[in-house]
């Protein structure tokens, strides 16, 4: 017998990976996912009679398989492509798949969405979706977007790709680089919302990280590019991180309370040795900057020997590099640990005053915390009310009400001392 919730493991855990070789049997998105389905719908049906196989993928891609040779039976009998399909049946009948080949076409499938004739964030939501399995409200966090304009870059970009027919296969190694970019910021993004979840109660998707490492170790392995190794030690350095990140009950510690005795002290030194491999190539990316950033932090032996100086340094390069509003937020963060909140505080103001940031949760956050360094009450309030309401994560929102009640029960003491 199979239960309901361990079907949802294995859904939880396999359908990307089911998917991607889907894709890369059939060539077609549509069908690939109608078949993955199916295939999910098959396992509902028989797992809790016939139990668990001991290769739950390899049993879901030949179920999936098989549904999709048979709906291309419907469309065409006895057409070219039903025939090379049934002619090498007998692989999936056997169950019995080598599956070395599945994180291969994990990142085909990444380097497919990532195609140059796509616009970028077309590409970049595409692969989000299809390849890694975030939601379309996840991607929009990442974006700042609303979800319904994640959804029709979507359904856009597979247009693109069915119309033109593009080939689900790795591009050659000459243009590798052109899609590098696409493909860096999907794992970027990746990571960024297994590390700070936009939605549900835990803090961390661990599992996101993890995949988001492990594509970048591929990547390397393809295209050993000084970013791409500056990325995969960017990545380390804060997962290296995890296990001070949330307390007992699950609650967010900030970096500054951080018990640095959990922290992984043997990958930060593999991270730094990656990091090295990219410094050493004297071209400085947006990845290689947040890598050395990371790397201030990690090493420090407390909070208060951080090199904040040195991370100002980075951040004025990385502004350069990157003038996006998020790394001028991040600049202003560090700002007003090495001179202020008031310091820091004027940045923010002004970056929220051009709208750049205006939904972006963290960014009132960050006001917000300067504001109570301030001593500034009741504009710290309204920040962390505004962050609040911005923030659909359960440990953020915890932290984020705690903040709050701090603020009004001082507030109160302060009031009855004056009453």
């Amino acid at each position: 017998m199979i239960r309901s919730d361990n079907l949802e493991r294995v859904y939880q855990a396999e359908s990307r990976h089911v998917l991607a070789t889907l894709i890369r049997l059939l060539g077609d998105f549509e069908l690939a996912e109608d078949a993955l389905h199916e295939a999910f719908l098959a396992a509902a049906q028989r797992w809790p009679h016939e139990g668990e196989p001991r290769n739950p993928r390899a049993w879901l891609i030949s179920a999936g398989r098989f549904q999709a040779i048979d709906v291309i039976r419907r469309r065409a009998r006895h057409d070219a492509s039903v025939r090379r399909l049934a002619a090498e049946s007998t692989w999936a009948e056997e169950l019995n798949l080598d599956f070395n080949y599945i994180p291969d076409d994990d990142l085909r499938l990444i380097f497919l969405c990532c195609h140059p004739a796509l616009p970028m964030d077309a590409q970049i939501a595409l692969t989000l979706r299809e390849a890694c399995g975030l939601t379309t409200e996840e991607i929009a966090q990442a974006y700042l977007a609303k979800a319904s304009a994640i959804a029709q870059r979507i359904v856009r970009a597979k247009s693109k790709i069915r119309d033109a027919a593009i080939a689900y296969d790795l591009p050659p190694q000459s243009e590798l680089p052109e899609r590098l970019r696409g493909v860096l910021h999907v794992i970027y993004l990746l990571f960024n919302e297994g590390y700070e979840s936009s939605y549900g109660s835990s803090l961390m998707r661990v599992d996101l990280c993890g995949e988001a490492i492990r594509l970048a170790r591929l990547v390397v392995e393809i295209l050993p590019e000084p970013e791409v190794y500056g990325m995969l030690a960017m990545m380390m350095f804060h997962h290296a991180r995890v296990n001070g990140r949330a307390g007992p009950s699950g609650e967010l510690i900030l970096l500054e309370h951080q018990d640095r005795s959990k922290w992984d002290r043997a990958e930060i030194a593999h991270a730094r040795g990656i990091l090295n491999r990219a410094l050493l190539s004297g071209r400085m990316g947006r990845y290689t900057c947040q890598a050395a950033i990371a790397a201030l932090h990690a090493e420090a032996r407390s909070a208060q020997e951080t090199n904040w100086t040195g991370i100002v340094d980075i951040y004025d390069a990385l502004l350069e590099i990157d003038p996006s509003p998020v790394v001028a937020l991040n600049r202003a963060v560090a700002i007003a640990m090495l001179d202020g909140p008031a310091a820091g505080l004027a940045i923010v103001e002004a970056i929220l005053a051009r709208g750049d940031l205006s939904e972006y949760r963290f960014a009132h956050a960050a006001r917000a915390d300067m504001y109570r360094r301030l001593g500034r009450a009741s504009e710290a309030q309204s920040s962390y009310d505004h962050a609040l309401a911005l923030t659909q994560q359960g440990a953020e929102r915890r932290f984020l009400a705690a903040r709050i009640a701090d603020l009004e029960l001082q507030g109160s003491a302060k009031r009855a001392r004056h009453g």
